[in-house]
């Protein structure tokens, strides 16, 4: 065992706190007296968890926050006497979140498009027709053209006028490329053109069709209203209900398609959202996911504490919940049947639904209810991390401490702070909180739901299929390119720059990272990119605060706390902060960010805890 000497006085043990959390590891190296306990931190790092929380994966991401927490400390790996870790296999959050919501797979009669640059003005309705068949077209019939990717503007734009002095009464135009206003500026008579259909070889020919094209700055209002689309097709009222999606798809565009296909049969299966079963310490209840976030979050307060929940076989809320079961069973080695799920939290969302049938991946939003599980497993993981490392390290390792417990320890170290005092532990994957009382008493309580639950709602809402740009898109302000020398900021003043701004982000929605600006590819707007992220921080954020300060609190009125200090990743966060500040004014509880140690601001409290609780062992020393 390593000992150190300071200032000719007693032996010291150096001493590591390690705090796994879903998405970072954290460290803080201290020198421990072995009498008195009186610690001096020396150091502290931040890297990412490697694998998931509270398996042996996260070795890899525990020896390099070691290793930069002790070269701060001007020491060696080989001087450290013990490394303690923080007690996380007991929850482990956000193992799986799902937006669940009924699924309706439709082999629909309608298919719809919404391009962002059509060509023409107004509705055409008329039957489909390849544009190298307009030549043989007879009679009055009107007629919609179809232009395949081979033909270009040039083109294109000759036939239809050949055709149109022919006496074709040619309506509209479906093109593959993004020709619409080119084509439309050659044409003797103007028609609506729908462009950018990327599937234009699943367009049946000699089948009803409709293209409308608004006036810009306005939207459509035949084919994103069912009985506008019911009205141009002669539809019965049973396939009025069937194109209801595709109306909702097109409601808010300036352009639109809808094509009538060769089958009119209709079928549908429904993969229900399916019930919840939740078991308490009391009793079991079920509730129906569509019942809605509040509907499932008031019921687990009322069966308090949970042992237990799963979902309804065959529906979309049992499949998540297996599938979390299955994974924590997997990465852990355990039997399935003892993964257990301590925690749900819900929260109303909007998904996007894809339209069957679409020309170029339509889709309507649906609302949906967006659930995060907390795994409860055995001690055991974190035991098999301990062993590892100290295999690895040579290094005697342990388990040590309730997270939530050896929060409130490092928290205390914030100038200012003192007891009775309530520390709210806010990271990627769960919410903890934890109330400390004068005479040392802690208690706590770990709920599901942080950073990552709003990362999963902003990915979704927004249909980025990017999860770390929905990340950098929680993280950071945005801004509008307005000009190459100008900027829009969320609060409505300009910025302008010297050196004009990367061509790239010319009229785009930009995040204001610390080393660029960002471009986000989305056709969402400024202003609704804005209201997901701040809405996906508030509905989990301020919820779970709520619901996780009223499990501590022995009144259950949260009005009885004096104090609340914000700790963890999340607290770091440009709005959480504030979000959470508000909301607790309104129950006279002043609440402000942690600084640990006076240094370390809102992070490092557990990995700081943990090394105090040692000291706090040894005679109960004093914290430098």
């Amino acid at each position: 065992m390593a000992l150190v000497h300071i200032d000719g006085g007693s032996s010291v043990r150096i001493v590591a706190g390690v705090d796994v959390g879903n998405e970072t590891t954290e460290a803080a190296v201290a020198r421990v007296e072995e009498e008195g306990g009186e610690s001096v931190f020396a150091g502290s790092s931040l890297t990412f968890t490697t694998g998931m929380k509270g398996t042996i994966q996260n070795v890899g991401g525990i020896r390099r926050a070691l290793s930069q927490a002790v070269e701060k400390a001007g020491l060696a790996m080989s001087d450290l006497d013990l490394v303690r870790i923080n007690e996380a296999a007991p929850v482990i959050g956000d193992v799986a979140m799902e937006t669940i919501t009924e699924t309706i797979i439709t082999e629909s009669t309608m298919i719809g498009h919404n391009p962002g640059t059509p060509g023409g003005m107004g509705l055409g309705v008329g039957i489909t027709c390849d544009i190298e068949d307009l030549g043989s077209v007879g009679g009055d019939a009107p007629v919609v053209a179809v232009v395949p990717e081979h033909f270009d503007f040039a083109q294109a734009a000759a036939l239809i006028n050949v055709a149109a002095h022919a006496g074709v009464a040619i309506t509209g135009a479906v093109i593959k490329n993004d020709d619409g206003v080119l084509i439309n500026n050659r044409l003797d008579h103007k028609i609506p053109i729908v462009d950018e259909v990327n599937l234009i070889d699943k367009v049946a020919m000699g089948m009803p069709a409709a293209v409308e094209v608004a006036k810009e700055g306005t939207v459509i209002s035949y084919l994103s209203n069912p009985f506008g689309i019911a009205t141009i097709f002669g539809l019965t009222p049973d396939q009025t209900r069937q194109v209801v999606p595709v109306a909702k798809a097109l409601i808010g565009h300036r352009s639109a398609v809808v094509v009538r296909t060769p089958s009119g049969d209709v079928q549908e299966r429904h993969i229900p959202a399916g019930k919840l079963i939740v078991f308490g310490s009391r009793s079991t209840r079920e509730i129906e996911v569509d019942a809605g976030s509040q509907a499932i979050l008031d019921l687990v307060e009322q069966l308090a504490p949970i042992e237990d929940v799963c979902g309804e076989p065959g529906t979309n809320a049992g499949g998540m919940l297996e599938r979390v079961r299955a994974t924590m069973a997997n990465l852990t080695g355990e039997p399935q049947a003892n993964i257990k799920i301590s925690d749900i939290l819900a929260v109303d969302t909007m998904v996007p639904a894809k339209v069957k049938g679409g020309l170029a991946g339509e889709f309507c939003y649906e609302s949906a209810v967006a659930l995060a599980a907390m795994v409860r497993t055995s001690r055991l993981p974190m035991k098999r991390i301990a062993e590892r490392l100290e295999g690895e390290l040579g290094v005697k390792a342990e388990v040590a401490g309730v997270e939530a417990n050896m929060a409130v320890l490092g928290a205390l170290t914030t100038p200012g702070a003192g007891k009775p005092l309530v520390v709210l532990d806010m990271g990627a994957g769960s919410t903890d909180a934890a109330l400390i009382y004068d005479d040392g008493e802690v208690v706590s309580k770990h709920l599901a739901g942080a950073g990552d639950m709003v990362t999963m709602i902003i990915n979704s809402e927004l249909q980025l299929d990017d999860r770390e740009l929905a990340d950098e898109i929680k993280k950071y302000p945005l801004a509008k390119v307005e000009t190459l020398y100008s900027i829009r900021l969320e609060d409505g003043t300009v910025k302008f720059f010297d050196e004009h701004l990367p061509p790239e982000t010319f009229a785009r929605v930009v995040l204001l990272a610390p080393e660029a600006m960002l471009p986000i590819p989305t056709k969402h707007s400024f202003e609704e990119i804005r209201r997901i992220r701040r809405d996906a921080k508030a509905s989990v954020f301020t919820t779970n605060a709520i619901r996780v300060l009223r499990h501590i609190v022995p009144s259950g009125n949260i009005r009885d706390i004096g104090f609340v200090v914000m700790v963890g990743g999340s607290a770091l966060d440009f709005e959480v902060s504030d979000f959470i500040t508000k909301v607790l004014a309104d129950y006279g509880v002043v609440c402000g960010r942690g600084n640990v140690r006076g240094v370390e601001g809102p992070r490092n409290a557990v990995a700081t805890g943990l090394v105090i609780s040692y000291a706090l062992q040894q005679n109960a020393g004093s914290i430098v």
